[in-house]
């Protein structure tokens, strides 16, 4: 399964699977217990009647009564000690409470339980089958056998008062015959006293319609609806339409998701065979843009440095071919030297070029490693003011002709000095290479000096050389560049220095950039950082 969408289709799959066999277990349970609430609506009013009736009797009408009763329901009736019946103890205290229980006992059959004598803590007991029609016949018997008692007026109100005090499941209602929705045969059956069952509009449910010898009343009970659990059919069609409809709302998000996938898969691909301008599609802002973009920002650092490996190559291979040539023509003139001052005269100039070449190794191991990616910086409180006299110290004597001088400097106004936090070799390399670059092209005069504020400070080198053209401001930090106009070739360097010191301020979160001097006439150079470096070291 190399497939993102199979994976996730699977898992998904796997989960609604999981889900709708949860949910058809639950939905089972759901339905027994809606049986069992229904089979103890229905048969509620029923037994609780017959069981507050036998409270009031003798031991032998009560015998009489259950074998009536049993007659009558098909089933027989008995009267249990509570403590011999398989009932638990919360069933038990349902039971004192005056409630009916009714457990299944088969598919279509249950055992029913209400209790006869609280203080005998007697139960009824019966076996039920068909509980709907049998209990509605058993109803109507028990309620005519009541309501007989009574003067025919007051039978309404004592019907209400039963329904009420029994809590039937069903309604009950005296009516008169012409009232009834019922055809001829069955109102003639009805007036001769017989008891016949309807059918509602629908068949979901059914009428017992007795009539009551003696009275102008007919006595309707329902109607009773029928037990409806859901059909498993239909839950099997709508977990397949679930699945499917899942299948193909996952597949349209998945399809698009892996066809980034496989754009970001291919510019790989072109470019670990060397096709370093390969780019990723960069759609949308969710994880797989966001590394989209990652991948191309990687790829572009990536074709960055091999410009800079192959520019640097190419640079070295030059720089190096005039030193090295100038070292096999003093040892060709060293040999054919005919005195010890002309053999001395050749090897003082081999000792610069070696120098030179040293010179070159040492800023292009500098600057090899500043682009390598972060470098290991450590981060230390530097007095920018004695650093800026120690490195005129170090480079000012190497010439005598040009005045080296300390500008206007501002420290800061928290009363905290000339102190900064910097990186203190890298910084001094930087402002070595910006003094050096000035001495090269100034004419007579070097300046340097620094401004430090709330957050940010600056380092200010002016000459008054030639200045840099303003076209070439920004390509002056080009590596291995030197202009070929007024900054001649002639002066020296490697093209380096610059690339150097611009690199150096980026590792310090600042900038470097070029001008013109505005008191000395020839270039301004300025570093500018922030006061204090963050406290996660690694930019």
């Amino acid at each position: 399964m190399n497939s993102i969408f199979l994976r996730i289709y699977g898992g998904i799959i796997a989960a609604l699977v999981l889900v709708a066999l949860l949910g058809v277990g639950a939905l089972q349970l759901t339905n027994d217990l809606r049986s069992d609430q229904y089979r103890e609506q229905l048969a509620r009013g029923t037994f609780r009647l017959m069981a507050d009736t036998m409270q009031h009797m003798e031991e032998v009408d009560r015998r009489r009564a259950l074998v009536t009763w049993s007659r009558l329901l098909g089933v027989p009736l008995a009267l249990e000690p509570l403590n011999g019946e398989p009932l638990d103890g919360r069933a038990q205290t349902r039971l004192l409470r005056g409630q009916v229980l009714v457990e299944q006992t088969g598919p279509h059959a249950a055992r029913v339980y209400s209790l006869a004598d609280k203080e005998q803590r007697l139960v009824l007991t019966a076996e039920v089958e068909q509980i709907s029609e049998q209990l509605a016949r058993a109803t109507v018997f028990l309620l005519m056998d009541e309501l007989v008692r009574y003067p025919i007026v007051e039978q309404p109100k004592r019907l209400a008062a039963l329904k009420e005090a029994k809590r039937f499941g069903f309604d009950l209602r005296l009516v008169t015959l012409e009232k009834v929705d019922l055809d001829e045969d069955q109102r003639r059956r009805v007036d001769e006293g017989d008891t016949v069952l309807a059918l509602g509009k629908e068949g979901e449910s059914i009428r017992v319609i007795a009539g009551m010898v003696g009275t102008p009343w007919v006595l309707e009970v329902g109607p009773i609806y029928q037990m409806n659990p859901y059909p498993t059919e239909l839950l099997v069609l709508i977990g397949a339409l679930g699945l499917s409809l899942t299948g193909l709302i996952l597949y349209l998000l998945v399809r698009r998701l892996e066809r980034r996938l496989l754009g970001l898969e291919s510019a790989a691909s072109r470019l670990a065979v060397g096709q370093l301008d390969a780019r990723a599609p960069t759609q949308g802002a969710d994880s797989v843009g966001r590394l989209a973009s990652t991948f191309n920002a990687m790829a572009e650092q990536l074709q960055r440095l091999l410009n800079v490996q192959r520019e640097m190559v190419r640079a070295v291979s030059h720089e190096l071919r005039t030193p090295v040539a100038r070292l096999r023509f003093g040892l060709e003139m060293i040999g054919d030297a005919q005195t010890d001052q002309a053999r001395r005269k050749y090897m003082d100039g081999m000792d610069g070029d070696i120098q030179e070449l040293d010179k070159l190794v040492d800023e292009m191991l500098v600057y090899a490693r500043l682009e390598q990616g972060s470098p290991e910086l450590n981060y230390q409180r530097v007095d920018l003011r004695a650093l800026i006299i120690q490195v005129i110290g170090e480079l000012a004597p190497l010439r005598a002709d040009v005045q080296v001088e300390r500008g206007q400097s501002r420290e800061a106004s928290d009363g905290s000095g000339a102190w900064v936090e910097a990186e203190p070799r890298y910084l001094h390399r930087a402002l070595q290479n910006l003094l050096s670059n000035a001495l090269r092209h100034a004419d007579s005069r070097v300046r340097l000096s620094f401004h430090i504020g709330h957050q940010r400070c600056r380092v200010d080198v002016e000459d008054d050389g030639p200045g840099v053209p303003e076209d070439a401001w920004e390509r002056i930090f080009t590596p291995f560049l030197r202009l070929d106009d007024s900054r001649t070739r002639a002066s020296g360097g490697h093209g380096l220095g610059l690339s150097i010191v611009r690199r150096i301020i980026y590792w310090h979160a600042g900038r470097a950039h070029v001008g013109r001097s505005s008191t000395l006439g020839g270039a301004k150079f300025s570093l500018i950082w922030p006061r204090e470096q963050p406290e996660d070291k690694s930019l």
